[in-house]
C-alpha cells in the first residue's frame, strides 16, 4: 500500500466531483448544482458527456484550472470515456471499471493539488462488485486504500449538527462486540483532529453518547459505560480533550444540548443517523475524516428509482460541494 500523500491545493483550485454511478442521479444532480451555483463555487465533473442530457450547457475542459472560467458558461466537464451510455436506473456492468477509474483519477488530481477537494457522487457497490469485482465495502474504504491510510471515520454534518458513528454498517447485535476501547479512542482522536484542521475549531468540544439506554443508568441497563466507556473518556479528558459523556442518547440531540458541543460521538449507525436525517434529510453531508485530502459526499444513494425523471433534489450535493470548499480553505489556513 502506498504511503499517505498530503494534498495542499492552490487557493484557487476547484473542487473535483466524481460522477459516481452514471445510471443513478449523480450526473443530473451535477447539472442542477451548477445551475444553482454558477461560477460562485468552481467545480468540475469527471465523467462521460454522453451521460448528461444532450441539450445541457456543458463546457469540456482539459485541466482543472480551466473550471472557473468554464463555470461562467456551463457545467465544467473533464471528459472520461465510458464503454456504454447510461440508462437511468439500469447500471451496466461494462461501466463498472470506468466508475472506479474516475474515482482514482479524482483522487490523483486532489493529491497533486490541481483540485482543492474531492466530492463524490454516489456509487452502486452492487454494480461495482458484479461488474469489476470491487473488493471494498464501500467508497470510504476504497478512498482510504488509495490514500494509504489504515483508519478513517465517517461524519454526517449539517448546519446544526455534526455526528460521528463509532461503528457503522453492521447488525445491532454485533455492536457490543465490535465496539472496543481502541476503536472509540481512535474515533474520538480522529474527529477532534479533523475539527481542528478541517473546520477551524481550535478547541473542539465533543459529546460522547452511551451505548445503552440512559447511558446504562449506573449499570442497571448495561455495564459498558461503567466498565470502560466512562474511564476512557476520563482518561482522554485528563490528556486535555474537551469531552463530556457518556451521555444518554435520547437527550443528546435537542436544540439546547446541541449548543454544548461541536460534534457528537455516537456508538452505532442509527444512533447517529436518525437525528441528523430528522434535522436535515435533504441537505446532510457525508464527510470522511482522517484522509490526507478533503472528501465530502451527498448523504444519499444512487436513487435508481427516480434517476432520469428530473425530480432528484440537489440540496445535499450542493451542501457537500460547499463544505468541501470550506474545509479545503480551513485546511490551507491551519497548514
Amino acid at each position: 500500500m502506498r504511503g499517505p500523500v498530503t494534498a495542499r491545493g492552490r487557493r484557487d483550485a476547484p473542487v473535483a466531483l466524481s460522477c459516481g454511478e452514471p445510471a443513478g442521479i449523480g450526473p443530473e444532480l451535477a447539472l442542477s448544482a451548477w445551475r444553482k451555483l454558477g461560477d460562485s463555487l468552481p467545480f468540475f465533473l469527471i465523467g462521460d458527456r454522453r451521460h448528461l442530457p444532450a441539450e445541457a450547457p456543458v463546457v469540456e475542459i482539459t485541466a482543472p484550472h480551466e473550471a472557473a472560467a468554464a463555470a461562467k458558461r456551463g457545467l465544467a466537464l473533464l471528459q472520461h470515456d465510458f464503454p456504454q451510455p447510461a440508462r437511468p436506473g439500469r447500471p451496466s456492468a461494462e461501466n463498472a471499471h470506468a466508475v472506479i477509474a474516475v474515482i482514482e483519477r479524482a483522487v490523483a488530481l486532489v493529491q497533486s493539488g490541481e483540485a482543492s477537494a474531492l466530492c463524490t457522487a454516489p456509487i452502486s457497490k452492487k454494480a461495482l462488485k458484479e461488474g469489476a469485482g470491487f473488493a471494498f465495502p464501500g467508497h470510504t474504504e476504497f478512498l482510504a486504500h488509495l490514500a494509504g491510510v489504515e483508519r478513517v471515520v465517517m461524519m454526517l454534518a449539517c448546519d446544526t449538527l455534526r455526528v460521528v458513528p463509532t461503528t457503522i454498517h453492521m447488525a445491532l447485535a454485533e455492536v457490543p462486540r465490535r465496539l472496543t476501547p481502541e476503536l472509540l479512542r481512535e474515533t474520538i482522536a480522529i474527529t477532534r483532529a479533523a475539527l481542528q484542521r478541517d473546520f477551524g475549531i481550535g478547541a473542539p468540544r465533543l459529546a460522547v453518547a452511551g451505548l445503552n439506554p440512559h447511558a446504562g443508568e449506573g449499570g442497571t441497563m448495561g455495564r459498558e459505560e461503567c466498565d470502560w466507556i466512562a474511564p476512557l473518556i476520563e482518561d482522554m479528558r485528563k490528556r486535555g480533550l474537551a469531552l463530556r459523556g457518556p451521555l444518554p442518547a435520547d437527550t443528546l440531540f435537542h436544540r439546547r444540548a446541541r449548543a454544548g458541543y461541536d460534534a457528537a460521538i455516537a456508538m452505532y449507525h442509527d444512533q447517529a443517523l436518525i437525528p441528523i436525517k430528522t434535522l436535515a434529510f435533504d441537505n446532510a453531508v457525508n464527510v470522511t475524516l482522517g484522509l490526507p485530502f478533503v472528501r465530502t459526499s451527498p448523504d444519499h444513494g444512487t436513487a435508481f428509482d427516480i434517476a432520469g425523471k428530473g425530480i432528484a433534489r440537489a440540496e445535499s450535493l450542493i451542501a457537500a460541494l460547499r463544505m468541501a470548499r470550506d474545509m479545503a480553505a480551513a485546511r490551507r489556513h491551519t497548514g
